[in-house]
């Protein structure tokens, strides 16, 4: 019997679809990190050069970098929709 396996996405491709997906909308982007603070939890961070950083936080690196990818997809939207 064989089993499917999902492959599981890291949080390295994670990073890489959000840079895309930004590059491709704002232009030029400086980075996108993630980082761990003890009073907040985990931040995914994306800097641009021309606009405003934007953040995302949450328990675990996988879910704030949801987060910030779900948040750059609203904006892009809006934009879009105007």
């Amino acid at each position: 019997m064989k089993k499917n396996k999902k492959s599981e996405k890291t949080n390295e491709e994670r990073i890489v679809r959000i840079y895309s997906l930004a590059e491709s909308h704002f232009g030029e982007v400086r980075f996108v990190g993630l980082k761990y603070q003890n009073k907040i939890g985990w931040i995914a961070k994306i800097q641009f050069d021309s606009y405003d950083s934007l953040i995302a936080d949450a328990e675990n690196p996988t879910d704030a970098l949801r987060k910030l990818k779900n948040r750059i997809k609203k904006i892009i939207q809006r934009y879009n929709t105007v």
